[in-house]
């Protein structure tokens, strides 16, 4: 079986997927848009951004329990003062019972305004504090089972049938698509547009076009359309014209990968080329030696999540209304810090929600405090909300998907009215 690049074939190839895109996509002008237009039949659902936190982040000094004594006489050197204290940088109050870390501060005012939640004392039900499993376990949506080979993200999509062509209804930023993704229909991996743009970075092209084409000549079938479906996504990203894109609203993103994910993201779901589903990773979290307070590692790792967040909510505008954002880690850390003055593996964390949609306060929490006796193990954080319950509101209430068992098999979900109202499924008029 030969390897050796069939020009031929390679050319007609892509002379077949430059008439399809041709056909399906008219180049972006980067003109500001009302709404999406969605001409690859796109479900009228959000667009899906969900953001994982690698390494298990600290929740509670992200959103942080500051009328809890117990926080407090727990993390001596590591707590957040109160936002009544007379200090420099301090919690940002939320609702009178938790507070903001200062370095999430550009995230305030759309916690303010309504446009996040989060929604405290959540995670996953099996009691691991292994970064594999938890991980493992958070990807699939099957905590403590492996039984299920794909991931939740993934089975989203499969169960949601919307007759869309689009290559790229499913992208992961990074050189590996997530497990989260694995099982879905039209997904790719992509480290960054401009690596697959012909007038970005074309040696990479070259030699990627050149691999593509190769395939082409393979007898497996298989091979040959993994080949055609992975060079369909080149083209169409290639049409987006990133390079060109200008983020609406005044927003300005911050030159670091993440925030460039997202302007990334923004860019395909403006040029309504049918993405669905965005996964990015934000990696760093394993906090255990000298985590910092108000400054430090874990504060420079918010600096990076709030500025691209709030850079992206920014760039929305009036378009948010169509996007829902999920910010999510594999656990949270223990309630005590350590002798190297950081955090070791908890249990309970938080999960973030960005979206024009929400009817929840700034905080949603069944928090039943922090002393011993309801500690997890006596040292963590209580789970009394299931990361799918969340996961669950935000495929039926803005994906349009109620095919829950499908994508949590075996789950019955609890009701947490984080949004407004049940999404139409009908075109916006």
């Amino acid at each position: 079986m030969s390897h050796n690049v069939n020009r031929r074939a390679f050319l007609k190839a892509s002379a077949t997927l430059a008439g399809l895109a041709a056909a399906q996509h008219t180049l972006p002008a980067w003109m500001p848009r009302l709404a999406f237009a969605q001409p690859y039949n796109n479900p009228r659902g959000d667009v899906l951004v969900v953001i994982f936190l690698r390494g298990g982040a600290d929740s509670m000094n992200m959103i942080v329990p500051y009328a809890e004594d117990a926080y407090y006489t727990a993390r001596p050197t590591l707590a957040i003062p109160r936002p009544d204290a007379n200090t420099g940088a301090k919690a940002l109050d939320l609702d009178g019972f938790f507070g903001l870390h200062p370095a999430l501060a550009p995230l305030l005012p759309i916690f303010q305004g309504g446009g996040m939640t989060a929604v405290h004392a959540a995670g996953s039900p099996h009691a691991t504090r292994s970064h594999f499993e938890a991980m493992s376990f958070m990807e699939r949506g099957t905590p403590g089972s492996y039984d299920v080979t794909t991931g939740w993200v993934g089975r989203h999509l499969a169960s949601l049938d919307t007759g869309s062509t689009s290559p790229v209804r499913g992208i992961g930023w990074g050189t590996a698509v997530q497990q989260a993704l694995s099982g879905g229909p039209s997904i790719v991996a992509m480290q960054s547009i401009i690596n697959y743009h012909l007038n970005g970075d074309t040696q990479s092209a070259a030699n990627m076009l050149a691999s593509l084409g190769s395939l082409y000549s393979l007898e497996s079938e298989s091979l040959s359309a993994a080949a055609l479906s992975t060079q369909a996504a080149i083209e169409v990203v290639a049409s987006v014209g990133y390079a060109n894109y200008t983020p609406q609203n005044g927003a300005t993103y911050p030159e670091y990968e993440f925030a460039m994910a997202l302007r990334q993201t923004a860019a395909l779901a403006r040029a309504d080329v049918g993405l669905e589903v965005a996964c990015i990773d934000l990696g760093g979290w394993d906090t255990h030696a000298q985590q910092g307070s108000v400054e430090g590692d874990q504060a420079l790792l918010m600096l990076q999540l709030a500025g691209g967040l709030a850079a992206f909510h920014q760039d929305m505008g009036a378009d948010m209304n169509r996007v829902t954002v999920v910010v999510m880690s594999e656990f949270g850390r223990r309630l005590a810090e350590n002798a190297s003055l950081g955090t070791d593996h908890g249990h309970g964390g938080a999960l973030l929600l960005m979206s024009d949609n929400l009817s929840a306060a700034p905080v949603v929490a069944n928090w039943v405090g922090l002393t011993p006796d309801v500690l997890d193990r006596g040292e963590d954080l209580p789970i009394t909300t299931d990361y799918r319950d969340v996961l669950t509101e935000v495929l039926t209430r803005r994906l349009n998907n109620d095919q829950v068992n499908s994508v949590f098999p075996d789950y019955a979900p609890q009701s947490l009215n984080l949004f407004n109202g049940q999404m139409s499924s009908q075109p916006p008029a």
